[in-house]
């Protein structure tokens, strides 16, 4: 289902994201990590990692899930959006000829994470972080199945921009997430080479699995999506969505210059507050970060 054939140019569509990417013979597509070969979109950063760490639950962010407990956070290139502001910029919008990767295995990852929960039974699982995982969702998946079966927890951390199919495809296997809500309009996706429309699909469908715990993160860039209004709309969108378990967390955040965005300053932490204040007024669970 990742790939169809576009009969008239022999070129093949990529089906995990909304930029539909139609790649010919030896093409790779906007993320960077999916390519064509042998008449196929693969993806060519399987097993490629960039970053390895272990980190505090806390620093995904994830507050309100097996707080004060550890996981492997793991990381490869690339990504499907082209956020102006991005914070791992480096990774994210890197190929695989520029980036620095040691190869691992979905085995010997699990492995490694097996070990360090042998050493400190508060090391939990995995996280796939860093860059967008999704566009490398069957490294994902291969991980967190095996993940499951050594009974560890999977962690995914992700911008949600992705085609159902894919999300389906992790349906069971991710435990917790952190789903990135960017903004509210189609103007600030459109900033980002992304879709609003696709990312609420995305949290709509992980908020009503009972199995995955879901927590969502929206960044505050001074002059792009730092009204009350915009926070409003977010807020009130989120306490509408049915949920089964626990209620969603929305981590309000404060922008530093990055990237191609450093024609501004970090946003006002006054700032910060009084949005998460007014998410407050909506959802029970609100965090500030940054600050």
């Amino acid at each position: 289902m990742s790939s169809t054939t576009d009969v008239a140019s022999d070129a093949v569509r990529c089906r995990v994201c909304p930029h539909e990417c139609r790649l010919a013979e030896g093409q790779v597509g906007f993320c960077r990590a999916r390519a064509c070969h042998d008449g196929r979109v693969t993806c060519q950063s399987y097993g490629f990692l960039t970053s390895i760490a272990q980190d505090p639950i806390e620093k995904k962010p994830l507050a309100d899930y097996l707080p004060g407990t550890t996981v492997l956070s793991v990381g490869s290139y690339g990504c499907n959006l082209r956020c102006p502001f991005c914070q791992n910029w480096t990774i994210s919008q890197c190929d695989r000829d520029h980036a620095r990767t040691r190869s691992m295995s979905p085995r010997q990852l699990v492995d490694l994470a097996w070990q360090l929960h042998q050493q400190d039974h508060d090391m939990v699982g995995l996280a796939y972080t860093y860059n967008e995982p999704l566009v490398g969702w069957e490294y994902v998946r291969d991980c967190s199945q095996l993940a499951h079966d050594a009974g560890l927890k999977n962690v995914l951390v992700s911008n949600g921009c992705a085609e159902p199919w894919v999300i389906d495809q992790l349906t069971g296997l991710v435990d917790a997430a952190n789903i990135d809500l960017k903004g509210f309009s189609d103007e600030f996706y459109r900033t980002c080479a992304g879709s609003l429309e696709c990312v609420q699909k995305t949290i709509r469908t992980l908020a009503a699995e009972p199995s995955c715990h879901l927590e969502v993160t929206t960044l505050i860039v001074p002059g792009m999506n730092d009204t009350p209004q915009e926070m409003q709309r977010i807020a009130q969108w989120l306490a509408g969505l049915p949920v089964q378990g626990d209620p969603i967390t929305l981590h309000v955040t404060r922008f530093f210059p990055r990237w191609h965005m450093t024609d501004r300053g970090p946003t006002p932490v006054q700032t910060v507050y009084q949005l998460a204040d007014v998410a407050r007024q909506y959802l029970e669970r609100v965090r500030v970060g940054n600050c």
